[in-house]
């Protein structure tokens, strides 16, 4: 396992009982803080009682990126691991992704190839949010040409996940980061609830000359949508919407909410049951302001 000294790992948790015991034992011999947001499964209680090594820090529930920030200022390890705590390493996996940061000294974040439950391969490279990149998602565009890097840059469509390389955003359910990068270029955001928090940092890592870099040396298997079950799916709009109207502007950011909002109504038109629900929900909520008024918590 790597050097208790140059890395720590930080679990945000959330009625995260069903898979936090893997989570953690992935982590053996790691220093480990465990940020609890409000847990009322009996998370808190487990994690004390079963292991006893890991640091406990609870909290009101603050979104993800806050919890990342509580967890990152009570280590001061030269790298630190950010882990769902519905995602555990494959064995190996975190020695692997500490040698290959050692390797490449301007990569602020390394992410490793993310893996389903049964062992197939969960797509985790994205790109950042542009007006353009939403139609090809919400429009359903990217299914025109599935190996398009123009219609499905949004989703990585078409990234060969066998190679390393860099990349805009990798997903932040596994991040290794450079605690140097961190200090220059400040913590996460924690405007983000859950959703873009790791496309924000990413990209303010890039615009400081940093690397995000995707490394398929190392594995870490991800119950994708675990944490959430669907349930926010205003606050993936929501994201969206941040990002824009921070790092391109109000306009674009209003161009991006009308996109959304026309193309949510047709889904809500096209599909039925839960996932239609959901697109119309999000739909009425986009209806209900302007960007600039959404974004705001």
């Amino acid at each position: 396992m790597a050097d208790g000294d140059r890395v720590a790992a930080v679990v945000v948790t959330y009625d995260a009982l069903p898979w936090i015991e893997q989570c953690l034992e992935s982590l053996a011999g790691v220093e480990t803080v465990v940020v609890d947001n409000g847990s009322s499964d009996g998370t808190v209680a487990f994690v004390r009682e079963r292991f006893p090594d890991v640091r406990l820090v609870e909290s009101e529930n603050r979104g993800l990126g806050a919890g990342w920030n509580l967890g990152l200022r009570e280590t001061t390890s030269a790298y630190a691991l950010l882990l769902n705590a519905d995602a555990w390493l494959v064995a190996g996996g975190l020695d692997r992704l500490v040698a290959f940061a050692d390797t490449r000294p301007r990569a602020a974040v390394v992410g490793p190839r993310l893996l389903n439950p049964d062992g197939t391969l969960q797509r985790s490279v994205r790109g950042y949010p542009t007006v353009w990149r939403l139609a090809t998602e919400y429009l359903f565009l990217r299914k025109l040409a599935p190996g398009s890097s123009a219609l499905n840059a949004f989703y990585g469509g078409g990234f060969d996940h066998d190679q390393t390389r860099e990349v805009e955003v990798v997903m932040g359910a596994c991040m290794l980061l450079r605690r140097a990068a961190v200090e220059e270029v400040g913590y996460c955001d924690e405007d983000y609830f859950l959703f873009s928090e790791e496309t924000d940092w990413c990209f303010r890592f890039h615009e400081a000359g940093w690397e995000v870099v995707f490394y398929p040396g190392a594995e870490c298997t991800h119950v994708r949508g675990a944490s959430h079950s669907g349930r926010l799916y205003r606050e993936n709009l929501r994201g969206h919407l941040l990002f824009l109207t921070k790092h391109r502007g109000p306009k674009v950011a209003e161009r991006a909410r009308r996109l959304l909002l026309a193309s949510l109504r047709l889904r809500g038109l096209l599909f039925r049951g839960d996932r239609g629900r959901a697109y119309r929900d999000g739909a009425a909520w986009l209806a209900s302001g302007d960007a600039a008024t959404l974004v705001r918590r």
